[in-house]
């Protein structure tokens, strides 16, 4: 079993590689679904992974903005620009995905990028392929499937377009079976330590994806109230991040 981890924050990052994470999913803003990562947050999550005596993976989610996934032009080109700069810094897998207008799957658009992928790596560098949760938004996940397969990418992520993969387990169950030896089906989205060999144990996957985040309150002594620097009101003294405890029992459960 393969245990990844999202993270959004090079502290976040460090907890899952202490709490035994098998793979770290890199993104920016977690509480908008993830956008794509700084190069800064890139390089660093690399080095602290890469200086330990059993590096993990890093996978880079490129996503230019929050919102759906119908992209313009202008936006398509950014996705693969971060693309290119990820693959260039030696990251081990892109997350990506695009749908079009009709909630299909924008093959022209993940061909940009999965060809950005081929024309940025070096030597024997491999690069891993994620269809992520776009494909929770798609009309027809089936349909949607067997595209992502012709694509050639190696995995969805997907909560079995359920509002967490617990409940979507029938649908995950089934996309399983008819993926099985073309694909890789990772659930994620409500992954807790409750629910997670539920999860594995009903639709056979290998792989499984969590957030194992926690509420982080900010170490600000002086705190000026009723001021936010984003819409609504967030709290500007808190903030959500990955839990090494939470990771370590993800990982016990998955072991027993």
């Amino acid at each position: 079993m393969i245990l990844e981890i999202c993270c959004a924050d090079i502290d976040s990052a460090g907890e899952a590689i202490s709490g035994g994470a098998d793979r770290i999913e890199l993104c920016s803003a977690l509480e908008a679904g993830g956008v794509t990562p700084s190069a800064g947050l890139i390089e660093q999550t690399l080095w602290k992974s890469r200086r330990r005596l059993n590096p993990i993976p890093v996978n880079i989610l490129v996503r230019p903005r929050p919102g759906d996934f119908l992209y313009s032009d202008k936006e398509l080109m950014q996705c693969v620009q971060d693309t290119a700069y990820a693959v260039g810094a030696q990251v081990d897998g892109i997350v990506f995905g695009a749908l079009t207008a009709d909630g299909e799957v924008d093959e022209y658009a993940c061909e940009k990028v999965l060809d950005a992928i081929r024309q940025s790596v070096s030597g024997n560098q491999k690069v891993t392929t994620t269809f992520h949760r776009a494909f929770d938004l798609c009309r027809d996940p089936f349909e949607a499937l067997e595209v992502i397969i012709k694509l050639g990418f190696d995995r969805i992520l997907t909560s079995g377009q359920a509002a967490t993969a617990e409940e979507g387990i029938t649908l995950l169950a089934e996309l399983q079976k008819r993926a099985k030896g073309h694909i890789s089906i990772m659930p994620g989205a409500g992954v807790s330590p409750s629910n997670i060999c539920k999860i594995v144990n009903a639709t056979g996957v290998t792989e499984i994806h969590a957030s194992a985040k926690i509420k982080v309150e900010s170490r600000m002594r002086f705190r000026r109230e009723g001021i936010g620097m984003g819409i609504g009101d967030a709290d500007e003294y808190a903030r959500y991040a990955t839990s090494g405890d939470i990771v370590k029992k993800l990982k016990e459960e998955l072991d027993k």
